[in-house]
Protein backbone atom coordinates (compact mmCIF):
# COMPACT_ATOMS: atom_id res chain seq x y z
CA UNK A 1 0.00 0.00 0.00
CA UNK A 2 1.37 3.58 -0.68
CA UNK A 3 2.37 5.13 2.36
CA UNK A 4 0.42 7.91 1.69
CA UNK A 5 -3.54 6.62 2.07
CA UNK A 6 -4.51 4.48 5.15
CA UNK A 7 -4.67 1.21 5.49
CA UNK A 8 -7.68 -1.50 4.66
CA UNK A 9 -7.85 -1.54 8.17
CA UNK A 10 -8.00 2.10 8.67
CA UNK A 11 -10.76 2.14 5.99
CA UNK A 12 -12.27 -0.22 7.71
CA UNK A 13 -12.60 0.94 11.15
CA UNK A 14 -13.73 4.44 9.82
CA UNK A 15 -16.39 3.06 8.56
CA UNK A 16 -17.30 0.48 11.39
CA UNK A 17 -17.15 3.91 13.94
CA UNK A 18 -19.34 5.86 11.11
CA UNK A 19 -22.08 2.95 11.77
CA UNK A 20 -21.93 2.60 15.31
CA UNK A 21 -21.20 6.37 16.27
CA UNK A 22 -23.21 8.36 13.29
CA UNK A 23 -25.79 5.64 11.86
CA UNK A 24 -26.78 3.67 14.64
CA UNK A 25 -27.41 6.02 16.80
CA UNK A 26 -29.62 8.36 14.55
CA UNK A 27 -31.76 5.44 13.02
CA UNK A 28 -34.04 2.74 14.81
CA UNK A 29 -35.70 -0.19 13.49
CA UNK A 30 -34.74 -2.38 10.47
CA UNK A 31 -32.10 0.45 10.04
CA UNK A 32 -30.71 0.18 13.30
CA UNK A 33 -30.27 -3.84 13.07
CA UNK A 34 -28.59 -3.54 9.64
CA UNK A 35 -26.65 -0.79 10.53
CA UNK A 36 -25.08 -2.79 13.58
CA UNK A 37 -25.23 -5.97 11.77
CA UNK A 38 -22.88 -4.22 9.12
CA UNK A 39 -20.38 -2.69 11.98
CA UNK A 40 -20.54 -6.10 13.30
CA UNK A 41 -19.48 -7.75 9.83
CA UNK A 42 -16.66 -5.20 9.19
CA UNK A 43 -15.41 -5.73 12.97
CA UNK A 44 -15.05 -9.59 12.30
CA UNK A 45 -13.61 -8.47 8.75
CA UNK A 46 -11.14 -6.62 10.51
CA UNK A 47 -9.99 -9.47 12.69
CA UNK A 48 -9.28 -12.28 10.31
CA UNK A 49 -7.05 -9.88 8.19
CA UNK A 50 -5.30 -9.21 11.22
CA UNK A 51 -5.65 -12.91 12.72
CA UNK A 52 -5.06 -14.78 9.86
CA UNK A 53 -1.47 -14.54 9.31
CA UNK A 54 -0.75 -15.82 12.92
CA UNK A 55 -3.70 -18.24 12.84
CA UNK A 56 -2.34 -19.96 9.53
CA UNK A 57 1.25 -19.86 10.59
CA UNK A 58 0.53 -21.62 13.66
CA UNK A 59 -2.19 -24.41 12.21
CA UNK A 60 0.56 -24.72 9.57
CA UNK A 61 3.28 -25.66 12.30
CA UNK A 62 1.07 -28.07 14.07
CA UNK A 63 0.54 -29.89 10.73
CA UNK A 64 4.21 -30.16 9.84
CA UNK A 65 4.27 -31.75 13.38
CA UNK A 66 1.18 -34.31 12.50
CA UNK A 67 2.30 -35.04 9.45
CA UNK A 68 6.08 -34.83 9.52
CA UNK A 69 7.20 -32.89 6.97
CA UNK A 70 7.30 -29.04 5.64
CA UNK A 71 4.67 -27.40 3.20
CA UNK A 72 2.30 -24.33 2.63
CA UNK A 73 -0.49 -24.46 5.05
CA UNK A 74 -3.34 -25.18 2.15
CA UNK A 75 -1.42 -28.30 1.05
CA UNK A 76 -0.61 -29.63 4.77
CA UNK A 77 -4.75 -28.83 5.61
CA UNK A 78 -5.36 -30.49 2.20
CA UNK A 79 -3.00 -33.96 2.99
CA UNK A 80 -4.38 -34.25 6.85
CA UNK A 81 -7.96 -33.79 5.47
CA UNK A 82 -7.43 -36.67 2.91
CA UNK A 83 -5.32 -38.91 5.57
CA UNK A 84 -8.25 -38.80 7.77
CA UNK A 85 -10.60 -39.87 5.18
CA UNK A 86 -8.43 -42.35 4.17
CA UNK A 87 -7.44 -43.93 7.62
CA UNK A 88 -4.17 -42.97 7.58
CA UNK A 89 -4.30 -40.55 10.91
CA UNK A 90 -6.50 -42.27 13.51
CA UNK A 91 -9.53 -40.27 15.14
CA UNK A 92 -8.18 -41.05 18.42
CA UNK A 93 -4.83 -39.37 17.94
CA UNK A 94 -4.40 -36.91 20.96
CA UNK A 95 -2.20 -34.26 18.80
CA UNK A 96 -4.70 -34.64 15.75
CA UNK A 97 -7.57 -33.68 18.54
CA UNK A 98 -5.32 -30.58 20.20
CA UNK A 99 -4.70 -29.19 16.29
CA UNK A 100 -8.48 -29.75 15.67
CA UNK A 101 -9.58 -28.02 18.77
CA UNK A 102 -7.17 -25.51 18.78
CA UNK A 103 -8.50 -24.66 15.18
CA UNK A 104 -12.27 -24.58 16.38
CA UNK A 105 -11.06 -21.89 19.17
CA UNK A 106 -9.13 -20.43 16.70
CA UNK A 107 -11.93 -19.80 14.25
CA UNK A 108 -14.22 -18.73 16.95
CA UNK A 109 -11.92 -16.17 18.50
CA UNK A 110 -11.97 -14.35 15.28
CA UNK A 111 -15.64 -14.34 15.15
CA UNK A 112 -16.15 -13.69 19.04
CA UNK A 113 -13.08 -11.95 20.61
CA UNK A 114 -14.99 -12.89 23.94
CA UNK A 115 -14.88 -16.80 23.44
CA UNK A 116 -10.83 -16.77 22.50
CA UNK A 117 -10.47 -15.20 26.04
CA UNK A 118 -12.80 -17.76 27.61
CA UNK A 119 -11.27 -20.79 26.01
CA UNK A 120 -7.81 -19.58 27.03
CA UNK A 121 -9.25 -19.69 30.53
CA UNK A 122 -10.36 -22.90 30.16
CA UNK A 123 -7.61 -24.66 27.71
Amino acid sequence: MRPDRPTADEMLEAVEEFLRDKVMPAVTGHLNFHARVAANVIASVRREIGQSPDIEQDQRERLMRLLGHDGDWETLNRELCEDIRNGRTSLDDPALLEHLRQVAVENLGVDNPKYSAYARLKG
